[in-house]
C-alpha cells in the first residue's frame, strides 16, 4: 500500500523553518539598532544624509563647518573606479540635508572621462571654502584638483589642476597652523604606499611637498590625519597594510617627521580620521579590526598614545562601515560622516563631554562585561 504525502504536515514544518530563519534575521538586524546606539552616552543624533540618490554607490565622505552650516561631500556613481563617478555635495540647512548635487567630475573631452576620488572639504580662516579631489583611472595614476566656493557650497568655481607632484589632502582634512600655513597629509601609491605632507603659505595657491616619510615596504601607509599636541608637536595617524594604525611625529611644524611606527590600534587596511578636541584630547574614528570594515569605532586619548573606547557607531558582521571623516564644530559637538554599506552616507553627532570611556588595553576592545552597550 502506497502512503500518500502529507502536505499539511510538510507545510507546517516548512513554515516553522522559515519562521526560524526570519527570526534569526530580525535578531541580527536589530542586534545593533539605532535604539541601541542611542543608549551609548554621548550620541546625540544619527541620520542618513540622503535616502535616495541618482547613483547606486558612494564612498569617501568629507564634512566641514561653514558660516552658514555644515557641508558634506563624497564620490558617487555606479561603482568605485567607474568613469561615471563624480563628486557630490549636500548642505545642512534648516535642520535638513539638501538633495545631492554633482559639483565635479572627471570629464576630459567628449570621448574621455575618468573617475573622481576622495573629496576633502576645508574652510581656511580667510578665503573661500575649498574642495580638493582626485581625478584619474586609479590611485597610482590620479592627480589633484581644487575647486572653491564663495557662498558656503552653493556654487563652485571652475576646477583647477594642482601642480605636478602635488595631490592635495589625500583623504582627510588639512589643518591650518598658527602662522596661517595650510598643512595637508598626503600619500602616493605608485611606488608602494608612501606618506608625505604638503604645505601652502598662500592659502592654497601654491604648495610644497616633503619627501616620502617611508619606503612603502616596511610599513605600507597612506591617508594621514594630523593632530596638535599642547607641547607644539604634531602627530599624524593613518591607514596601513600592516594590520595597525601608523603614527609619525613632527617637532618643527610639519617640516620633518619621525620614522613611521605602528600604534596599538588595529587597522583592516581602511581609512580612518582623527581630530584634536578643544579640550586638548584626541578623538579617532576607525574600524577596530585587523581584517574587516565593521565594527566602526570611536576612541579618545589624552596623549595620542593610550586610547579609551568611547562608542561603536556600527557593528554588523560582513558589512562595510568605513572611511570616516570627523570634525568638531563651534558649539563643541563632534560630527562624523562615513560610508554606510557603500549605499549611503551616514552622519552622527556626538557630545564629547558626555562620552563614557573605558581603557583599551593592549589594543583589545573592552570586554562586554566592562560596557555592554559597546556590543
Amino acid at each position: 500500500m502506497t502512503t500518500k504525502p502529507q502536505p499539511a504536515r510538510r507545510s507546517v514544518a516548512t513554515l516553522r523553518a522559515m519562521l526560524k530563519l526570519i527570526l534569526a534575521g530580525v535578531l541580527l538586524a536589530t542586534a545593533f539598532s539605532p535604539w541601541i546606539l542611542a543608549q551609548q552616552p554621548g550620541v546625540m543624533k544619527t541620520e542618513f544624509i540622503f535616502e535616495t540618490a541618482p547613483f547606486p554607490s558612494c564612498h569617501a565622505s568629507t564634512i566641514v563647518e561653514t558660516t552658514s552650516g555644515l557641508v558634506a561631500a563624497w564620490f558617487g556613481g555606479t561603482a568605485e573606479r567607474n568613469p561615471d563617478v563624480g563628486i557630490w555635495v549636500s548642505r545642512l540647512q534648516g535642520g535638513a540635508w539638501s538633495a545631492p548635487v554633482e559639483v565635479a567630475n572627471g570629464v576630459q573631452s567628449p570621448q574621455l572621462r575618468y573617475p573622481t576620488w576622495n573629496p576633502v572639504l576645508f574652510q581656511p580662516k580667510t578665503g573661500p571654502l575649498m574642495l580638493f579631489y582626485k581625478v584619474g583611472p586609479s590611485p597610482s595614476e590620479w592627480w589633484g584638483m581644487l575647486t572653491t566656493s564663495a557662498d558656503d557650497g552653493k556654487t563652485w568655481s571652475s576646477p583647477r589642476r594642482l601642480a605636478d607632484g602635488i595631490l592635495g589632502p589625500i583623504k582627510n582634512k588639512p589643518v591650518q597652523l598658527d602662522d596661517g600655513d595650510l598643512l595637508a597629509g598626503s600619500s602616493t601609491e605608485h611606488a608602494g604606499w608612501q606618506v608625505h605632507f604638503e604645505r601652502s603659505a598662500d592659502n592654497g595657491n601654491t604648495w610644497t611637498a616633503t619627501p616620502p616619510m617611508n619606503d612603502g615596504k616596511a610599513i605600507p601607509a597612506i591617508q594621514p590625519s594630523i593632530l596638535f599636541h599642547r607641547d607644539g608637536r604634531l602627530q599624524a595617524v593613518g591607514r596601513t597594510r600592516s594590520g595597525k594604525i601608523f603614527e609619525t611625529w613632527s617637532a618643527d611644524r610639519g617640516r620633518t617627521w619621525s620614522a613611521l611606527a605602528l600604534t596599538s590600534l588595529p587597522n583592516p587596511n581602511s581609512g580612518i580620521d582623527a581630530v584634536t578636541l578643544r579640550d586638548g584630547r584626541f578623538l579617532i574614528v576607525y574600524n577596530h579590526s585587523a581584517d574587516a570594515r565593521s565594527p566602526l569605532n570611536v576612541a579618545v586619548s589624552n596623549d595620542g598614545k593610550t586610547w579609551q573606547a568611547a562608542l561603536v557607531l556600527e557593528n554588523e558582521p560582513g558589512k562595510q562601515y568605513s572611511y570616516p571623516a570627523v570634525i568638531q564644530t563651534r558649539d563643541g559637538l563632534v560630527h562624523v560622516t562615513y560610508t554606510w554599506k557603500r549605499e549611503r552616507i551616514k552622519h552622527a553627532v556626538i557630545d564629547p563631554a558626555k562620552l563614557k570611556l573605558v581603557p583599551i588595553v593592549n589594543g583589545e576592545w573592552p570586554a562586554r562585561g566592562e560596557r555592554a552597550d559597546l556590543y
